[in-house]
């Protein structure tokens, strides 16, 4: 048995698994910090400081363009989930934005990520269109209230029809569900507060009508 040669294959290799392995390593750091900076935009959006949000999401974008041309040699480490999962919370971010600010629905080419990342991201915004809700619900803006429920169903009525496997949608169908209880909880807790709204109304309108005989 001949083993020649086996130190340069091995040399071959390691070098193939350093490079790698750098490529992770600069990678890893740029897509936490999309998932940071994601975070905070969102927390801007709520606070409507739509300015402050979209320099957050500039500099996200750029980690992930950075992070995109790191990788290029490494689609398996591209695959690997850390870069989906930065993609999801930048395309919440972006689509949060968009629906809180009145503005026109991004795409996934838009935003320059994957299709499951960009319907996972979608998905949870509906979470960010509860929160929103109830704080216009708390200001008694009812006419948006219908406005955010409109749109958190639409979302949710375009994930179901996502009937692929999971291995397919990173994990969509879970997304999906988590949704359907959001957008129930929400609908009810709106219709309470609408129906609460509605007795106190007329409640008033009694009492001034009470008064004037």
């Amino acid at each position: 048995m001949k083993t020649d040669g086996l130190n340069d294959i091995a040399d071959g290799i390691r070098e193939h698994l350093d490079a790698k392995h750098r490529a992770r390593e600069q990678a890893l750091p740029l897509t936490r910090e999309v998932i940071r900076l994601s975070a905070n935009a969102i927390r801007a959006v709520h606070r409507h400081e739509f300015p402050a949000a979209e320099a957050l999401l500039r500099k996200a974008r750029s980690n992930l363009e950075q992070t995109e041309m790191g990788l290029t040699e490494h689609r398996d480490i591209f695959h690997a989930g850390f870069v989906h999962d930065a993609q999801k919370e930048f395309a919440e971010a972006q689509t949060t934005l968009a629906l809180i600010a009145g503005r026109p629905l991004p795409s996934p080419d838009d935003l320059g990520v994957m299709g499951a990342s960009y319907l996972n991201g979608l998905g949870e915004t509906v979470g960010e269109l509860r929160r929103h809700l109830l704080d216009s619900l708390r200001s008694g803006d009812i006419a948006h209230c219908e406005e955010c429920l409109a749109a958190m169903g639409d979302i949710y009525d375009v994930l179901v029809t996502m009937d692929y496997p999971e291995a397919v949608t990173s994990g969509l169908r879970r997304t999906t569900d988590a949704m359907r209880g959001i957008l129930e909880r929400t609908r009810g807790d709106f219709t309470m507060a609408y129906v609460q709204r509605n007795l106190e109304q007329r409640l008033r309108e009694l009492e001034e009508r009470l008064e004037r005989r």
